[in-house]
Formats: C-alpha cells, structure tokens, sequence
C-alpha cells in the first residue's frame, strides 16, 4: 500500500531530494559501482593532468636553467686555481651567441656563447673562407658541448693554431676548442677554466631536459669520456679534465699559468 509520500514522489509533487532516492532505489546496483567507478577515474585523470602541468612547468625549469652566470667565480681557496684575471670583453657581448668573424693576419675570431648550431656556421666559414684562416682566437665562456667538440675537430683537422690572449676568456666547454690547435698560444693573463658538464650544455631545450632527467647523469659521463679521449688524441694531458670533473657548474676552476704548461695546453706564451 502506497503511503502519502510514495504518492507525492509517484506524483512528482516531492522534494527533489527524495525523488532522487527513490530513483536511485530503482536503479540496479552495478549500474551505480560502474558510474562510481568512471567517476573515480575521471577524478584520478584529472589529478594526474595537473601534476603533469606543474612538473612540466617547474621541473623543466630545474633542469634547464642551472645556475650558471656567464663569468662564474673562481672556486675557493681550498678548490684551488686562481682569481678570474680581469677581462676585456663585456658580460653582455660574451653573453651572446657565438660571433665568428675574420680579422687580419688570417685570424678567425670566436666571440660569445657556444650556442647549438654554432659548430654549423663555423663549419660553412671555414668552408667559404678556410683558406684565409690561420688561427681561431677564442674569447668564449663555453656553452653547448656537443658545438665545442664538433668545432674543435675541425680545428685539429685543418692543422690551425688557436689564441686566447690576455684579457679574453676560455671556459667551460671552450678550452676543448682551443686544445685543438696545431700550436697553442695563450697570455698569462688569459682567463681560462673549466667546471662540470650538466645536461643543459649539452645543447638541450628546456623540454629535452625534462624528457632526458633520467639519464642526464649518463649523458654527462659519456661526454666526459669523450672529452677526455680527445684531449688525449691533441696531445693534451687528459688530467687536465679533473679539475671539470671537482667544480660545480656555477663557479669555475681558472688554471694558473704553470698548470697549464704542466697538462700542456699552452705550447707558446703570446708576451705582450
């Protein structure tokens, strides 16, 4: 028998919180597991899409942006090395993607970052104007490893000398490219130093950081290796590159001039 309220609800005349129970009364009980399941699943995606958002958003960002300013600090005294000798070239210059440029005497300038894609423009100036060069003068703080390596071969392959005089900067991955030249000539006062590789350097975008997190550390110990052999094929003293391996990316190891004759880096004084 019906009581007033069924009759109200069949009627459609009750509060439409009791016409719900009564229409979820009706409703078979796998239908309503399924509908919370699909509920619960579509609640899970959506969690799991803004916690992507934020770790697409923040942790490319870690990666990618290291800290390193484009003229790091010596190491501390008990890091070794020596104070960053004074430099010529502006911050904002030296900050710039690499200039390649071709002076008198047959000197090919290298000034700025080694940015992707530098070692293809240094590539079709050689190219062009190959015959006309006979030293590259570097004045870099480093940047892409991959450029580095890929112009330094050509460098060695070519037989040119290279230059880092007084007042100019050879870091990072620079002094790859200058370890290459035929006759090796640097200032006393010339800035040179190296620090760790991270996965930024190796000519990574923001995106391709994230994507490679997990095998950054590897990426870096294969480069390293590399570096190594081929400071080894130039004649170089490969131990020059444990002073890379001690130093964070955000300061630099800045060699003093008898270092640099004892890993034999420097094979001639430019005296001014």
């Amino acid at each position: 028998m019906k009581t007033e309220a069924n009759a109200r609800i069949a009627a459609g005349e009750a509060p439409w919180y009791r016409q719900a129970i009564a229409w979820l009364a009706r409703v078979e009980d796998g239908t309503i597991l399924r509908f919370a399941f699909f509920a619960l699943l579509a609640g899970t995606i959506g969690v799991l899409f803004v916690d992507y958002r934020e770790l697409n958003a923040n942790g490319a960002a870690a990666l990618s942006d290291m800290p390193q300013p484009i003229l790091p600090p010596a190491t501390s005294e008990d890091g070794g090395g020596r104070p960053r000798p004074a430099l010529d070239t502006p911050p904002d210059i030296l900050d710039q993607p690499l200039r390649i440029e071709l002076g008198a005497g047959g000197i090919l300038r290298l000034t700025g970052t080694i940015d992707p894609g530098a070692a293809k423009r240094f590539e079709q100036e050689i190219a062009q104007r190959g015959e006309y060069v006979s030293t590259v003068l570097l004045d870099s703080p480093g940047g892409s490893v991959n450029d580095a390596l890929d112009i330094a071969g050509l460098v060695l392959e070519k037989g040119l000398d290279t230059l880092v005089p007084d007042g100019a900067l050879c870091a990072s991955s620079c002094p790859i490219i200058f370890a290459s030249g035929d006759m090796r000539r640097a200032g006393r006062e010339a800035a040179i130093g190296v620090h760790q590789i991270y996965a930024a350097a190796l000519g990574a975008s923001s995106v391709d950081a994230l994507s490679v997190a997990g095998v950054a550390m590897a990426d870096a110990q294969t480069a390293t290796a590399e570096i190594t052999r081929y400071l080894g094929k130039t004649g170089v003293d490969p131990a020059l590159w444990l002073h890379a391996l001690e130093t964070p990316p955000d300061r630099l190891y800045y060699f003093m001039p008898e270092e640099l004759e004892r890993y034999r880096l420097v094979t001639q004084w430019e005296d001014n």
